[in-house]
């Protein structure tokens, strides 16, 4: 089954929607609706040692603007590592000399199979931003601490974003 926004699906992606017999390790048999995800890259933009570049983007589903690392979806053909720099210019202007992987996270694992990968981007330099029609975006500098704060004070609550500065903190040896 396929779900599409009013007006059919925009850039081309929908998400697919598919019900799944599986059996649990304990032998019991069960049925769920599962959500299929071409699988996402965020990455956070380095513009010194010690500063990040955030985003805020309004975000329909929470009905409010949202503190964000960039971050998109994967185009067909399209590797994490490209999505992530592609991202980065589009939401911030801003083009890595050098890109380190970070890992990866489950969004939500109990209804999805998205897979977001995670980046830091280091040695920027300034591009034409190009966002997307339907995102509405404004970047703004903070201190790789001052963005942990925010984590910790629950004012920075998306999951990819709070997951891609923790790793990318004790990757520069900011977090034990």
């Amino acid at each position: 089954m396929s779900e599409q926004p009013p007006g059919g699906a925009q850039h081309g992606f929908h998400v697919i929607v598919s019900k799944e017999r599986f059996t649990l390790p304990s032998g019991r048999v069960l049925e769920l609706d599962i959500v299929k995800h071409p699988g996402a890259a965020a990455i956070v933009p380095f513009i010194s040692d010690t500063d990040v570049l955030l985003i805020r983007q309004y975000r329909h589903a929470t009905r409010d603007t949202i503190l964000e690392v960039p971050a998109g979806k994967i185009d067909p053909g399209e590797s994490p590592y490209s999505t992530a720099d592609r991202e980065l210019q589009e939401e911030v202007g801003q083009k890595a000399g050098r890109i380190e992987e970070l890992g990866w996270i489950w969004t939500t694992p109990g209804f999805t199979d998205e897979k977001i990968h995670l980046y830091a981007g280091f040695d920027l330099e300034a591009v034409d931003s190009r966002p997307e029609d339907d995102e509405i975006i404004a970047p703004f500098r903070i201190s790789l601490e001052e963005a942990l704060e925010l984590i910790w004070r629950g004012e920075l609550t998306d999951a990819k974003s709070a997951m891609t500065l923790i790793h990318a903190a004790r990757r520069l040896g900011k977090l034990a």
